[in-house]
């Protein structure tokens, strides 16, 4: 019964190709515009390209070959790398680079952020571009977090610089190769530099867009949900014993203040029974010392990191698990009844009842220079705590604080530094080399990473982005759908007799185009290996030389700038940057235009066509 409705329901070739083609122009309108959810449009497109495919099976378009893209390399190779960039950023493994960069402008560190995408598209020219982007994926998420900079503006940058600076060489990214090896196999040859000067015109023009104008046209902040929020700059009173051995022991004041306390506030230094406070003439600190400080919660974070004191936290050894070695620090109010009101800070009451040390205080009505122990809390009082995971859950059932629970971060120790680092490098080295397959080295760096400890399954877990595992599928399946039904055929003979009848500048420059747009939308290997016989075969009609023509498939097959599916990089970017599909719509575009302007004037003059 089902079989014969199914023969009754068949539909032909030409039908099958069309609503494919239909479903695949529905669900760029529904990505672009968000009018419904990324989810739902990404499992609402594999649905119909299943029922596509049971009512056509002339087509061969089996449910089995739609949901290979779940089991794609790349797929894996981008989640298994998004798991090494958090490992990376929990240990804070690159923080000594971040201070290095930092220190080249002090005073200016907005101009770090040029330098590093510079850098990173320079060694786009000769290292495949997916590399150079895991290696400074967390180089740039340091930077921004140490110094307050919103990690949208700077990740699609990243992205788009590593794609400019592929175009400059032949090995600049995997399109380039397989393009040029298509070609060779129709007798063109592409050598290294074969299209270097319009790739260099392009980049660099197509630079300054991404350095100076796309920061302004990008969002500020966002969340998971994409969702654009302000940051946060409450102040906590916090204070420092320094112990024997504390890193500080020895800092003297400058000019009345200390020169390692320039983003925090010193309120007071307890030596003894006296207290000092600001300004501090000719003082020099030693063990005993106490410091009343405020500053933020990541300048308290990032200073306690600095002097190890996560290290061997006064916390209790009560691990959530074998690998939990992090430390969790969270914010909780005190609500009113609370038994803490009235009541300073008992740093080992607290510890012995509930495993937690309170790390500081933020209060907004005023500004004490008194030690923890000291302040009398109130309601309304939100206190820094600082926890093994196990600890703060329990925190969780308890009435006398209520604890916020967006506010709940991890904290690595730095002892986990060394190895996460060392893990990244025989990874990336892996990758550069070539001597496993790019998955291998993704999928081994990410064990690595967790069974190392430098992270958890849990934070492993946050990494993965669920709409870039469904944004990845879909697009696989609807690039698979087009060409098993003939729609990808169908396109490439149109625009080959399209330009039959126009000048071979013209048609460099269509091809061109032509090529960027479906790119964004196909995988870009599979545009390059469909357009680059059309590209030799339009050169031969003209009588002319080919080579400027595959040029202008390979150039055009990299100008994925358009949607997060266009290239791998995209994607690795959009979960770092919580960016929206419409955010590579908005800032990817002008540049497509950029680079096709810069394309049509520079290619026809540098080839003589």
């Amino acid at each position: 019964m089902i079989d014969a409705l199914f023969q009754v329901g068949t539909l032909s070739m030409p039908v099958a190709m069309w609503l494919t083609i239909a479903v695949i122009l529905a669900a760029i309108v529904l990505f672009s515009t968000e009018l419904v959810s990324l989810e739902i449009v990404a499992l609402g497109v594999l649905v119909l390209l299943m029922a596509i495919g049971l009512l056509a099976p002339d087509t061969q378009l089996t449910t089995e070959s739609l949901l290979a893209g779940f089991a794609n390399p790349a797929l894996l190779t981008i989640i298994a790398l998004l798991v090494i960039g958090q490992a990376l950023f929990q240990t804070d493994a690159l923080g000594g680079i971040t201070k290095a960069f930092e220190r080249l402008w002090p005073r200016h560190p907005s101009r770090v952020i040029p330098i590093i995408l510079i850098i990173a598209g320079i060694s786009s020219a000769v290292i495949n571009n997916t590399p150079v982007v895991v290696m400074f994926i967390p180089l740039l998420t340091a930077v921004a977090a140490r110094r307050k900079l919103a990690t949208p503006k700077i990740m699609m940058p990243l992205s788009f610089i590593s794609i400019l600076g592929g175009m400059t060489t032949l090995i600049g990214s995997s399109t380039n190769l397989l393009a040029a090896g298509i070609a060779l196999s129709y007798g063109v040859t592409i050598d290294f530099f074969a299209f270097t000067v319009p790739g260099l015109f392009m980049a660099g023009v197509g630079a300054i867009y991404v350095i100076f104008v796309m920061p302004h046209i990008l969002p500020s902040r966002m969340n998971e949900k994409g969702q654009e929020v302000q940051a946060r700059n409450l102040q906590f009173i916090t204070e420092i014993r320094l112990y024997d051995g504390h890193p500080l022991i020895g800092e003297k004041t400058v000019a009345g203040m200390f020169p390692k306390f320039t983003k925090m506030t010193v309120r007071a230094v307890m030596r003894g029974y006296e207290r000092y406070v600001p300004p501090f003439e000719d003082m020099t600190l030693r063990a005993g010392d106490v410091l009343i400080l405020a500053a933020t919660r990541d300048q308290l974070t990032d200073a306690l990191k600095e002097w190890r004191a996560f290290d061997n936290p006064r916390i209790s050894e009560d691990q959530d698990g074998p690998t939990d070695h992090g430390i969790v620090l969270c914010e909780a109010l005190v609500p009113p009844g609370s038994r803490l009101i009235n009541n300073g800070i008992d740093q080992r009451g607290f510890l012995s009842q509930h495993g937690c040390l309170i790390l500081g205080i933020e209060r907004r009505s005023r500004m004490p220079r008194e030690s923890l122990s000291e302040i009398r809390l109130d309601a309304g009082d939100v206190l820094l705590i600082a926890g093994r995971s196990s600890a703060i859950n329990n925190l969780r059932g308890q009435q006398d604080v209520v604890v916020i629970e967006w506010s709940a971060s991890e904290v690595r120790p730095h002892r986990f530094a060394s190895r996460a680092q060392l893990i990244f490098a025989a990874t990336v080295a892996a990758i550069a080399t070539g001597i496993v397959p790019i998955v291998f080295a993704a999928i081994a760096g990410a064990f690595a990473m967790l069974a190392g400890g430098c992270l958890n399954v849990r934070q492993a877990t946050r990494a993965i982005d669920r709409r870039i595992f469904l944004l990845v599928g879909s697009a696989i399946a609807m690039s698979t759908a087009l060409e098993t039904t003939g729609g990808a055929a169908m396109i490439a003979d149109v625009t080959a007799m399209t330009l039959s009848n126009v000048s071979p500048a013209m048609v460099m420059s269509l091809t061109f185009l032509i090529v960027a747009i479906l790119t964004n939308f196909l995988s870009n290997n599979a545009t390059a290996v469909l357009f680059t016989p059309i590209a030799i075969s339009t050169a031969q009609a003209f009588g002319l030389d080919p080579l400027p023509f595959v040029v202008a498939v390979i150039l055009g097959a990299n100008a994925c700038f358009a949607t997060p599916i266009g290239y791998q990089t995209n994607l690795l970017v959009m979960g770092p940057g919580h960016y929206r599909f419409k955010h590579f719509f908005i800032a990817g575009i002008p540049l497509i235009l950029i680079v096709w302007i810069v394309f049509s004037i520079v290619a026809p003059i540098y080839y003589g066509v």
